[in-house]
């Protein structure tokens, strides 16, 4: 199953996705729901982000073996191969939906890059999760761009590297049913595939996560944890458009501009 959030008419609802249409419904995928209403369009709806997160959480280290050995490339520093998963957070006041643009700050530098990520979306609360159960508190997955700016992210300012108004771009849906085994993550800017990876060659897949997680903290429906990306991103201008496509989930698709 698909779930969306749309606006029509001035009104956002949560929404299923059937094809090139999308099913009204009254209430929420975490809560008691039905369907109502006649399905609409779905390119006469504007997708908003598929959930506003109680919570947003990040992979805190590196999760890809190639993206480690090349951060040299990345950051100027060598990487080191984690012994757990680390765990951050991003700000939720940066999350923008698909379609809508990317805004550089003024004074960014020009090394500003994208970075595809496999996003997790929590269905229940849990806490003392363990690994072989953490299955039945996902409700589904979704596309983030961990969109970053380089040389902040190694400044003393490093929060802003990240967490700039429209660095994370959401979506554009949550999908319930997913073979991650069988996916690939791909990246294209302006049409051209320029990135190309297996999405669950992770070092720490969402089960180790999210176990250690709530270990500690107690995971709530509707947060969200990315986690990681791989290879070497490239460096993107304003009048680029990026396109994130996961197997299964779509494509989240910005275009970047400049602010003024």
């Amino acid at each position: 199953m698909r779930w969306c959030r749309f606006q029509s008419d001035g009104k956002v609802s949560y929404g299923i996705v059937e094809g090139r249409y999308v099913q009204p419904v009254a209430g929420t995928p975490f809560t008691r729901h039905r369907k109502y209403g006649k399905p609409l369009p779905l390119s006469r709806v504007h997708l908003q982000i598929p959930v506003f997160p109680p919570t947003f959480y990040a992979a805190g280290n590196l999760n890809y073996r190639e993206h480690i050995a090349r951060l040299p490339e990345i950051l100027g520093r060598e990487g080191q191969m984690p012994t757990e998963p680390g765990i951050g957070y991003r700000a939720q006041s940066a999350l923008i939906a698909h379609d809508e643009p990317i805004i550089i700050p003024k004074d960014a530098t020009d090394r500003i890059q994208y970075e595809a990520e496999l996003c997790v979306v929590i269905g229940k609360e849990g806490k003392h999760i363990p690994k072989d159960k953490v299955k039945d508190y996902i409700l589904g997955y979704t596309i983030c761009n961990d969109f970053s700016e380089r040389t902040w992210q190694t400044s003393t300012q490093s929060w802003r590297s990240k967490n700039a108004d429209t660095f994370k771009p959401l979506g554009p849906w949550i999908e319930t049913d997913l073979d991650l085994d069988a996916a690939r993550t791909l990246v294209r800017i302006n049409g051209k595939v320029v990135q190309d990876f297996r999405t669950n060659n992770m070092i720490y897949d969402a089960s180790d996560f999210i176990s250690l997680l709530t270990t500690y903290a107690t995971i709530r429906p509707g947060d969200i944890i990315i986690l990681g990306t791989d290879g070497v991103p490239q460096n993107v201008k304003p009048g680029d458009t990026i396109e994130i496509e996961i197997t299964g989930l779509g494509v989240l698709r910005n275009p970047v501009v400049r602010e003024t």
